[in-house]
């Protein structure tokens, strides 16, 4: 494999690192880094996303025809890789990233024409509405039934583990339209207004949210919801298939710039921290835990890669992605239990403030001790949701095994 970037491409990059440090606002970066989990409001999300659609930007992965940028491989991964050496913000996945492709490939023109501009511009916010109680990684047992009523289909049923569906303008749905003796057949993929009359959403408070925090967590209920037949996405009881094909955008992201990005700033921590006289970047137990995390975020680049070269041939990201998500959320994991061991006690005031305009307490031990705990609590999630790491492993035995 040619390491080598062109000229061409290193250009490119120093383009993007320009841009963000003309575009990127220094308080959004101050609050960012002070926030669990990097959370931001919904207009910091939106300035970012729709300043990235003015530069041509904000959806790298679409084809040029939907308004992608064209970008090669080798600039998607630079593009990707300044994003998370400057800790801009993350693009919202839920249109650019889940629905869109799901639109373009098995969606109606009029479909086509009436959403992709809008998500393309961050114009409309979208939310996902997959797992329910008691059918999270067994996603076929789902009971929110549409029952078609002449132009209309009629919603009733409940979503969980719905992520900032309070801020949501459309979310994209399963639901079951028959009652087929084969699960997954009788599965349909709806998009349906947040604003219908019915729509309850009912905030779930997770461990990593302190009071006054950032909750994203929802439930959202059902209740006779009205639903113009023209919102279903392709085929009654083809659901299954579509919501499959989103799952490999879903779980196919690329980590390593997050992850290495996140091991700087592990490294950062422990040169800051002493231990027993000496910085902790010095202890030797501590050493061989960066050492053997980095070894496993590089070999976790080079796979990343590979698929990556794969995709530019048009191939899909099929079940390596799964083997993405299995590795890059333990790796996410991992990290932040080394921020965690590197803040030490710092990290033990969980709802610790930071410096907010207006706040007059002050904050407890560095900057970096406001969000050890609530990232490290929240990120225990990040194995279980686009199917939980064990469902991944039943798929990669399967479809690449054999088994």
């Amino acid at each position: 494999m040619d390491l080598t970037f062109s000229q061409a491409d290193i250009d490119f990059q120093m383009e993007v690192r320009q841009w963000i440090e003309d575009n990127y606002p220094q308080e959004m970066r101050d609050r960012k880094k002070r926030s669990p989990g990097g959370s931001l409001r919904k207009e910091d999300h939106v300035y970012w996303q729709q300043a990235l659609h003015t530069k041509g930007w904000s959806a790298p992965g679409w084809p040029v025809e939907y308004g992608g940028p064209g970008f090669t491989p080798t600039q998607r991964y630079l593009f990707d890789l300044e994003m998370a050496r400057a800790g801009t913000p993350h693009i919202v996945p839920f249109g650019l990233g889940m629905v869109a492709p799901v639109i373009m490939k098995f969606g109606t023109q009029e479909q086509k024409d009436k959403y992709l501009p809008d998500i393309l511009a961050s114009k409309v916010w979208w939310c996902q509405g997959y797992s329910e109680p008691g059918s999270g990684s067994d996603l076929a047992s789902l009971r929110t039934k549409a029952v078609r009523e002449g132009d209309h289909y009629i919603v009733n049923g409940t979503k969980t583990w719905n992520t900032m569906g309070q801020f949501a303008d459309m979310i994209f749905c399963l639901v079951r339209t028959s009652d087929d003796d084969i699960r997954q057949m009788g599965i349909s993929f709806l998009l349906i207004d947040m604003h219908s009359p019915g729509i309850e959403v009912q905030p779930i408070v997770t461990l990593d949210c302190p009071p006054e925090g950032h909750q994203e967590i929802n439930m959202v209920h059902f209740t006779d919801v009205k639903v113009p037949v023209e919102n279903l996405i392709g085929e009654e009881g083809k659901g299954w298939t579509y919501a499959k094909y989103l799952l490999e955008f879903e779980r196919g992201n690329a980590y390593s710039h997050g992850l290495k990005a996140s091991l700087d700033q592990v490294r950062k921590i422990a040169q800051a921290e002493q231990q027993g006289g000496n910085t902790l970047i010095d202890e030797s137990g501590f050493q061989k835990k960066l050492a053997e995390t980095e070894i496993a975020i590089s070999a976790m680049e080079f796979t990343e890669l590979r698929i990556l070269s794969q995709l530019s041939a048009g191939k899909n990201v099929g079940p390596e992605s799964s083997l993405l998500k299995c590795r890059g959320t333990e790796l996410q994991q991992q990290l932040t239990e080394l921020v965690l061991e590197a803040t030490g006690n710092y990290a033990v005031p969980f709802d610790n403030p930071g410096p907010e305009t207006g706040q007059n307490e002050l904050p407890i031990g560095p900057d970096y001790a406001n969000v050890a705990a609530p990232e490290y609590f929240n990120t225990r999630k990040v194995s279980i949701y686009a199917g939980s790491n064990e469902i991944q492993r039943n798929i990669m035995a399967k479809m690449v095994l054999g088994l």
